[in-house]
């Protein structure tokens, strides 16, 4: 977060919304652990052209949230994956995913997560990525980022040819970015697939190095920003700027690895 917007928070204010997101998690874990691992009706918001799923847990999560922040808060905007923007013209807006990886949820993996992020001035301040079935929820703000209250931190990776990338499916990238994405691939060692925003997660624990994702939405990546760079990490787009509508998101635990990654995904931009 710039020093100018900063200022115009104080450290108690941020403890208490950050205090608040995690109340926010709290009430989407009520409505998602109910119907993970159970028997779950799915609705396909692509309806035939590809396959985009969305469950009673995605919207009856972002429906808690939703209710939470307008009872509390009802001059913040919002922007949920499910039910859209509501516009308030204040300077706080939470951005919703509340169940992060659909296809993971109804196919019985731990790796989706609920994402809530709070936008400051349009900077993401606080971000949580919670995965509630394996009790793990990541926190992220300006100077700091925690798991389950334990101060979490990324690792030095200076090489690319020691560094594990991660991305939810090589599929995703179009014709015009995948011979980038296998430059890259070709340049480290290890690659790990479909973690959704589990990987970012891994990635601020210290665990991976690389995250790097195309075609996303706000709402798949605000919440992420926060805990990365509170972590130590980069988070950016492919360019090296602050992420927004290009829908590239790339992830680094050691920020000096940007330049070596850019030249690679330059042919791309």
């Amino acid at each position: 977060m710039s020093s100018d917007k900063m200022a115009d928070l104080s450290t108690a204010e941020i403890e208490t919304l950050k205090a608040f997101a995690g109340t926010l998690a709290d009430s989407a874990a009520q409505v998602t652990l109910k119907y993970f691992r159970h028997p779950i009706g799915v609705d396909d918001k692509d309806k035939g052209t590809g396959f985009d799923p969305v469950t009673a847990a995605d919207r009856g999560a972002e429906e808690a949230i939703r209710a939470l922040i307008e009872a509390t808060y009802p001059d913040h905007a919002i922007h949920g994956e499910e039910y859209g923007i509501k516009e308030t013209g204040s300077d706080f807006e939470w951005v919703l995913d509340p169940v992060d990886g659909t296809r993971a949820f109804i196919s019985g993996l731990p790796t989706w997560g609920t994402l809530i992020a709070l936008k400051y001035k349009g900077e993401p301040i606080i971000g949580i990525i919670d995965q509630p079935y394996i009790k793990e929820r990541y926190v992220g703000w300006p100077g700091g980022a925690s798991l389950n209250d334990k101060p979490i931190n990324t690792r030095t990776c200076k090489s690319l040819n020691t560094a594990t990338v991660s991305t939810t499916d090589p599929a995703l990238f179009p014709a015009s970015e995948r011979p980038s994405f296998d430059a890259l691939l070709a340049e480290t060692r290890l690659v790990r697939y479909g973690l959704d925003c589990y990987a970012y997660a891994i990635l601020a624990s210290g665990f991976m190095d690389i995250v790097i994702e195309t075609r996303l939405q706000p709402y798949d990546m605000m919440a992420l920003i926060p805990v990365i760079r509170g972590a130590g990490g980069s988070a950016t787009d492919w360019k090296g700027d602050a992420p927004g509508t290009c829908g590239h998101l790339l992830a680094l635990g050691d920020a000096a690895l940007l330049g070596n990654v850019q030249k690679i995904l330059e042919p791309a931009l």
